[in-house]
């Protein structure tokens, strides 16, 4: 199988045979494919794409690259359950939704991402606890799930390795949109995690990867079908990511309105219905409950109720976070904090929440290329919602910054991602779907 002859297969539009996509993947693994060559396929991939079989065929094959989990053969007798969210600004969903359901009866081994571009990532979040390990020995990772039924973690170097050379080239050479390759970077990890059932959160709008709502339900529908090929049963739901998820962008700022929406202090109504629907549908996939109303009362219950806040005080202890966690997270504060004034009297119609995203970058707080330092003390919380009527000067947010001249810069770019005008506009749905697995 010469790398030429199944590049210049896939460039002429043919379908890729198993062998041809085995000997693809063995080549990321061991070496045998340049540089140059992973790319050409990825390019060759992006414009003619990649049928369903091929997809299956490749996700398996990425899958079994390195080494899988099996968590039967480590005293776990639980469902083992999962979530996986596209990506947007402010979507701290994970953080809330592992607890509630490890404290359900499910365990949940997260295998979450870093953030690049305008989005944050669930690690990034993390990492700013004190001494929180996002990627712990095996013997650490197992304590944690048996001390708190969840863990959320990065993926190890020897869990679906293809994917992380495939990624990490797919990355510069602008063939990240690519769908079939999303989903085989996405499925494999999680298949190779040992999950049972998973629940994917495919964002739609201004601040996501898919800025229309055909272009969402395409990669929902890929995702979860390629997932029921493969043998995971998995479920998509289609989510508004027209506005900030949640009062907070940042991520000590992210972090801390996870906690204190655990704790039951903070309740933002968007991020509490989408993390109860989200923990509900994992539940009855993962078969914990037998109806979605059951398991979204259940949810509500562990929330309500704290035991999801027990479970993720130990989860972050168990992984060397603060022990506290809950009373004194010891979360890093930037130095400047200023209100973003509104420029004029009247509503906020829409925000461009891409663009909100994109400040936090400037301000620090994300990557503009992988591996690059970040301040997670940085971005913005007190975020006022659309819809909300507004007299000039009133705050549409706070900055956190690290001086004075970043948090100029920040409130101007936060005020030039706000439409102010006169009258309200419907907002969108929260919810814009469900896609299922084929009967």
């Amino acid at each position: 199988m010469h790398a030429s002859e199944i590049i210049r297969a896939k460039r002429d539009g043919h379908t890729l045979g198993d062998a041809q996509i085995h000997a693809f993947v063995h080549g990321l693994v061991s070496g045998g494919w340049s540089e140059g060559q992973v790319a050409a396929l990825a390019m060759a991939i992006c414009l003619r794409g990649m049928g369903r079989a091929e997809t299956v065929t490749l996700t398996r094959a990425m899958t079994d690259s390195g080494q899988r989990l099996d968590w039967s053969h480590q005293g776990v007798d639980a469902p083992v359950l999962d979530k996986h969210s596209t990506g947007g600004v402010g979507d701290k969903v994970s953080l809330l939704l592992a607890p509630i359901v490890a404290a359900c009866g499910g365990v949940v081994p997260m295998v979450s991402g870093r953030g690049l571009g305008h989005t944050g990532g669930t690690l990034d979040k993390l990492d700013s606890l004190p001494g929180y390990q996002t990627t712990p020995p095996r013997e650490r990772l197992l304590a944690a799930l048996q001390a708190a039924g969840c863990a959320i973690v990065g993926a190890s170097a020897d869990l679906a390795p293809a994917d992380r050379r495939l990624y990490a080239i797919r990355d510069v050479t602008a063939t990240v949109e690519s769908l079939p390759l999303i989903t085989a970077s996405i499925l494999s990890k999680k298949l190779a995690a040992g999950v049972q059932a998973l629940v994917l959160d495919v964002k739609v709008g201004n601040g996501a990867f898919c800025a229309t709502l055909p272009a969402a339900q395409e990669l929902a529908t890929l995702l979860v079908d390629v997932a029921h090929g493969a043998g995971l049963p998995a479920t998509a739901l289609i989510t508004d990511m027209n506005q900030v998820l949640g009062s907070s962008a940042g991520h000590a700022l992210e972090m801390r309105e996870a906690i204190d929406s655990l704790r039951g202090t903070a309740h933002e109504a968007r991020l509490i219905e989408l993390t109860l629907e989200s923990s509900a549908r994992l539940l009855h996939l993962g078969g914990v409950q037998t109806s979605i109303d059951d398991a979204r009362g259940q949810a509500r219950d562990a929330l309500r109720s704290g035991r999801a806040a027990e479970r993720f005080a130990r989860m972050v202890a168990a992984l060397g976070g603060p022990r506290d966690v809950l009373d004194d997270a010891a979360l890093p504060t930037a130095p400047t904090v200023r209100d973003v004034h509104c420029p004029r009297d009247g509503v906020l119609a829409a925000v461009d929440t891409r663009a909100i995203g994109l400040a936090i970058i400037g301000l620090g707080g994300g990557r503009a290329v992988p591996g690059a330092a970040i301040d997670p003390s940085v971005g913005f919380d007190r975020i006022v919602p659309p819809g909300t009527r507004l007299r000039a000067g009133e705050p549409l947010a706070r900055v956190h910054a690290a001086s004075e001249a970043a948090a100029a810069q920040g409130a101007a770019a936060y005020v030039a991602a706000c439409r102010i005008g006169d009258e309200a506009t419907p907002a969108p749905p929260l919810l814009h779907g469900v896609v299922d697995a084929p009967a």
